[in-house]
């Protein structure tokens, strides 16, 4: 198998191949070559330039050697939206070779204004993105025919909106007129203008994150005044998180000490219950001792015996017989 043919085509071996070695699949691991790298230069020596290919041709999937897609712009904060676009260009066709060329700062500064990155900054965002087979700097505002020849490019992917300049209503319009123009979508709801107007309305909060994380006054172009502002308002958010974690821990702890309290509680009615019910331990004592206490109170009248005096002997042994009786039935209340 030919490992570097078959990723140059898109092509996997199939799972019902002949072929017993291993299905190898191509893995990103580095980023993609600057336009004067060996590899750049090598694969752009490599396209036969003659063989021009057309929409229908590209994509049908026929094109008799890989499609040079290029997209440029600036990527300043390189996001999701770049990388969609950048997704976008090199599914336009199959087998396609994307080219991506970044603008500098002098040339980005004089057309657009200033940027968050530096163009070296840019180039490795964007040369790290795995859809990008290689990177051109110091791109061009506006394309011309000698820049198409010079890196083959077959198609320049990018939005169909007009991008009018002095010189035109449309830079990519002669392109498009040529048949060379492939639209990619913009992705709503995000760019660096969005995302850099998010920075400057939390301005405060952002400055204050990065005085907290050690960054000083000066690289933060604060005057002294708004930096003390600003730490103190950290001091203060400080405060009231530890605050707040304390009141917290504090709840926890009091949920936890009535959870114990109603299992304890729970544990004292039901041995109140057993002791003072209807049918306790207390009750049955008292019942059995009531009957005993009745039972001495009215003892069966014994047949007299001739000439035994009135009753006093037998009415000691029932007061003394009384008195035993109620010490038992103190004893039982409290064992």
């Amino acid at each position: 198998m030919n490992f570097e043919n078959n990723h140059e085509n898109g092509d996997h071996a199939s799972p019902g191949s002949r072929d017993d070695s291993p299905v190898v699949f191509p893995s990103i691991y580095r980023e993609a070559p600057f336009s004067d790298d060996p590899e750049a230069i090598a694969e752009l020596e490599a396209c036969d330039y003659t063989e021009k290919i057309d929409i229908k041709m590209a994509k049908s999937g026929k094109a008799p050697r890989r499609v040079r897609v290029y997209a440029d712009g600036i990527y300043d904060l390189f996001h999701q939206g770049h990388a969609r676009q950048l997704m976008q260009a090199k599914n336009l066709f199959p087998n396609v070779y994307l080219i991506v060329g970044v603008c500098n700062d002098e040339l980005t500064h004089e057309k657009k204004g200033r940027t968050v990155m530096t163009d070296d900054e840019r180039y490795e965002a964007v040369r790290h993105c795995r859809y990008v087979d290689e990177l051109v700097r110091d791109a061009p505002w506006e394309l011309d025919e000698e820049y198409l020849a010079k890196h083959k490019i077959d198609f320049v992917a990018h939005d169909d909106i007009p991008y009018s300049t002095d010189e035109a209503d449309d830079v990519y319009g002669w392109i498009k007129a040529k048949g060379m123009f492939a639209a990619t979508q913009r992705t709503e709801g995000v760019s660096t203008s969005d995302i850099v107007a998010r920075i400057v309305k939390d301005y405060d909060i952002y400055v204050r994150r990065n005085l907290a994380r050690g960054y000083s006054a000066k690289e933060l172009n604060v005057s002294f005044l708004s930096e003390k502002k600003f730490r103190l308002q950290n001091k203060f958010d400080d405060l009231k998180d530890k605050g707040k974690r304390v009141m917290e821990n504090i709840e926890e702890k009091r949920m936890d000490m009535i959870s114990k309290w109603e299992e304890k509680s729970r544990d004292f009615i039901d041995a109140f219950l057993l002791l003072f019910g209807r049918e306790g331990r207390l009750s049955t004592i008292w019942n059995e001792s009531k009957g005993r206490l009745m039972q001495a109170l009215s003892p069966p009248a014994s047949p007299k015996r001739a000439g035994s005096p009135n009753g006093s002997s037998s009415n000691l042994i029932n007061g003394l017989d009384i008195i035993d009786l109620f010490t038992k039935l103190t004893c039982d209340l409290f064992t």
